[in-house]
C-alpha cells in the first residue's frame, strides 16, 4: 500500500471526524453567543446623573430604554447645565453597558472585542 502524502493526510483530517467535531463546537458557539446576546438585550444598567435629576436606562445591547428628567431641574432654565447632565449620563450608561456586554460575552468571544 502506497504512503498518502501529507497533503492527502491533511484533507482527510479536515474532512473527517475531526473536521466534523469542530464544526459541532463551532455551531454551538454561535448558538451560546446568540443566546447570550438574547439576554443581553434584556438585562439592563440604570445610571443617574446630578444627583438624580437625570435618569437613563440603557439595555446590554446598547439602546436606550428610557430617559427621565425631574421636572425640577427644568424650572432652573440652565440647559447647558441639563445638556451636560444628559451628556455625562448618556455615557456613563454606554460605558456600562459596554462593560456589561463585555462581562457576558467574554468568556465565549475569548477576549473578541465589543
Amino acid at each position: 500500500m502506497a504512503k498518502k502524502s501529507r497533503a492527502q493526510r491533511s484533507r482527510n483530517s479536515i474532512g473527517g471526524m475531526g473536521g466534523l467535531g469542530m464544526m459541532q463546537q463551532v455551531k454551538q458557539l454561535q448558538e451560546q453567543m446568540v443566546a447570550a446576546q438574547e439576554a443581553l438585550a434584556e438585562e439592563t444598567v440604570t445610571v443617574t446623573a446630578g444627583g438624580g435629576a437625570i435618569t437613563l436606562v440603557v439595555t446590554g445591547d446598547q439602546k436606550i430604554k428610557s430617559i427621565t428628567i425631574e421636572p425640577d431641574i427644568l424650572e432652573e432654565g440652565d440647559v447647558e447645565m441639563i445638556q451636560d447632565l444628559i451628556l455625562s449620563a448618556v455615557n456613563s450608561a454606554l460605558e456600562q453597558s459596554r462593560e456589561l456586554a463585555a462581562e457576558r460575552l467574554g468568556p465565549l468571544a475569548g477576549g473578541l472585542p465589543f
